[in-house]
């Protein structure tokens, strides 16, 4: 017997209670279900004979044979009838005819061990959102009746203090007409053993799970703009040319769409919209769309304009469709013409990363001043600077080769011991074989800067901006005195307050304050020499300044971290942010033409493509043949 109890009286009591659904259906039902309905009387032994076979045979062909469900009439209510046993639901749609219920559709479900584990009015709950999700294109727009048998499902839906999840299914039922009437289990046969069906396949036919989730009405409306053979006025043109309008909307989209279609009428065949300037426009879409933007932006009248001159253009030429901004600038910025004009500014810079360092002459920035007018032979100045002290090292020098330099390294090194690493630009003076050798015997690092990106060695562009600035307003006219002054200039700026380390360069080498000129001319001498008439005293406040230096050190790396962090955050808040990832496609700014770039001539090359990208913002390129730049 299917979805019976192997022969049992509960499985014909629930069989019986089924067809019995639909003997109006059934001629003489009473007397063809007699043998059956004998075996469920009181102190009668259960014996399945020959006549019950029948009966059950018989029944089961009438309900397979008879006119048992009915095409849906949409200008009548619908009724559902839903019912939840301890592991199953069930759900019934119909429709009333001269007053009695007539079947269209239903359905059952056998629950999770999850929803098994609900209370009773969580499954009656869950019985009917299955229903309306599993009859929504039924009910959508229509007025229907819930039959149930669990009478607080009337109350649930004023109920304020109720569960989450019964709160979230009262919310998913609120898009849908319906009133609640309350029946008991014994009129309410059919969804009733739906519900109690003993199914051994489980839901090997429909294994999905109950959806508890609607969709939104909405996205069956917008879902045609992606699609390019739907225009995006497919709805009003269909309802301006043949008066036809789409089932499925919400009250407040029917409000929105009469009106809209008030801007807009057909003319075959083709659709007009009434713009916001009274002027009347042609609706396009897709690939005619496209055609008619490219034209206004590089046609011959085009003269890529910006995103908003050129959607003018367009609807100057009489063309109207919703995203023509958009469309317009995704355009300009896939035009190759377009891409390759304009210059780069500070909001194009890379995030800053700073080079911190932690012990004071282990990176020396190195570069060349120059060249200058001529001062005893000397046209070039050869600048170092400490990156934690910022101490500076010069030396007016006849020329600028590799010579020169690894002999002030020599120099340097003795002085101050080597260095982890020396930073310089790429020029032929630090990029030679002299050079690397002395490099290599002293077991330091060289560091280059990129062309692309000389900020890299930026404390001694730094250094040498203010020894500059210095030594212009040091000279004479003449300036041919500039080697004699460069001394004095060392002096200025060793001993001059920086604000990164927050003391003087001089102060944290030797730690104390160097004695200037302006101490003897002011008398100050006289009150240093009577301290220091008691050696002890002035021999413990020297231990005692000695002392202090390991800790100006601490504080200066402390300052140091604090200032570029700042500078960090106040750069880095100006710039751009750009992501560039491996496969890109780029143009590159040629730096050279920054100024003179000659007339009507680009300033970018390319494109490249970026085949990898470094944590610290440098990405290496490639040609398109494949070939690394």
């Amino acid at each position: 017997m299917p979805g019976g109890g192997g022969g049992t009286v509960k499985g014909i009591r629930s069989f019986l209670g089924h067809a019995g659904f639909y003997r109006r259906f059934i001629k003489d039902f009473s007397k063809i279900s007699r043998p059956m309905t004998h075996l469920l009387e009181k102190n009668t032994p259960f014996i399945f004979s020959e006549d019950c076979i029948l009966a059950f045979q018989t029944l089961k062909k009438k309900l397979t044979e008879a006119p048992i469900l009915i095409a849906p009439n949409w200008d009548q209510p619908f009724e559902i009838m839903c019912d939840a046993s301890d592991y199953a639901i069930g759900a019934v749609l119909g429709q009333r005819i001269e007053k009695h219920f007539r079947p269209i559709h239903y359905a059952s479900k056998t629950m999770t061990e999850a929803e098994t584990n609900y209370t009773t009015t969580e499954k009656e709950m869950l019985a009917v959102v299955y229903a309306f999700e599993k009859f929504r294109s039924y009910l959508i727009m229509n007025k229907s009746v819930v039959y149930t048998d669990h009478s607080a499902l009337k109350y649930l839906f004023n109920k304020k203090d109720a569960k989450a999840r019964l709160l979230r299914w009262v919310l998913l039922l609120q898009e849908f007409d319906f009133k609640v009437i309350d029946t008991k289990g014994a009129e309410n046969y059919a969804a009733d053993h739906l519900s109690r069906l003993e199914n051994p396949y489980e839901n090997v036919f429909d294994p999905k799970e109950i959806n508890e989730t609607f969709p939104l009405e909405t996205l069956n409306t917008v879902t045609s703009h992606d699609n390019q053979s739907t225009p995006w006025f497919a709805d009003i043109a269909n309802y301006h040319a043949g008066n036809f309008l789409i089932k499925g909307m919400s009250t407040q989209q029917k409000k929105k769409f009469f009106k809209d279609i008030k801007h807009y009428f057909w003319d075959d065949p083709y659709l007009f919209r009434i713009c916001a300037d009274q002027i009347i426009r042609r609706c396009v879409f897709g690939q005619e769309a496209l055609e008619i933007l490219k034209a206004c932006h590089e046609g011959p009248t085009g003269g890529h304009h910006s995103a908003n001159i050129t959607a003018r253009k367009v609807f100057d030429a009489g063309f109207f469709w919703p995203t023509i901004y958009q469309d317009a600038h995704s355009m300009i910025k896939s035009c190759d013409a377009c891409q390759r004009q304009g210059k780069i500014s500070h909001r194009d810079e890379m995030p800053q990363n700073a080079i911190q360092v932690c012990e004071i002459f282990d990176i020396w920035g190195i570069d060349f001043m120059g060249p200058f007018p001529s001062s005893r032979g000397n046209k070039y100045i050869l600048v170092a600077v400490d990156y934690l002290s910022k101490w500076v090292e010069a030396k007016a020098l006849p020329t600028n080769d590799a010579r020169v330099v690894v002999k002030f390294l020599k120099s340097l090194f003795s002085r101050f011991g080597a260095p982890r690493a020396i930073i310089s630009d790429r020029g032929t003076h630090f990029c030679n074989d002299k050079f690397d050798k002395v490099m290599s015997k002293y077991g330091v690092t060289h560091r280059l800067s990129t062309p692309y990106h000389p900020q890299t060695s930026g404390q001694v562009e730094v250094t040498n901006r203010g020894l500059k600035r210095i030594l212009e307003r040091t000279v004479g006219e003449n300036r041919a005195s500039w080697s004699d002054k460069l001394d004095d200039a060392l002096w200025a700026f060793r001993t001059a307050y920086k604000t990164p380390i927050g003391c003087t360069p001089y102060k944290l080498v030797y730690g104390k304050a160097c004695h200037l000129p302006v101490e003897l001319e002011h008398k100050a001498y006289w009150a240093l020499k009577h301290a220091n008439f008691d050696l002890k005293t002035a021999g413990d406040h020297r231990k005692l300044q000695l002392n202090e230096l390991s800790e100006l050190h601490d504080q200066a790396y402390e300052n140091s971290l604090i200032y570029k962090e700042k500078i960090k955050k106040l750069h880095d808040s100006k710039i751009k942010n750009r992501i560039f990832n491996v496969g890109d496609q780029v143009l590159l700014f040629n730096s050279r033409l920054k100024i003179f770039s000659g007339k009507l001539k680009s300033r970018w090359s390319g494109p490249f493509t970026i085949t990898e990208v470094y944590p610290y913002g440098t990405a290496k390129l490639s040609h398109a043949d494949g070939s690394n730049f």
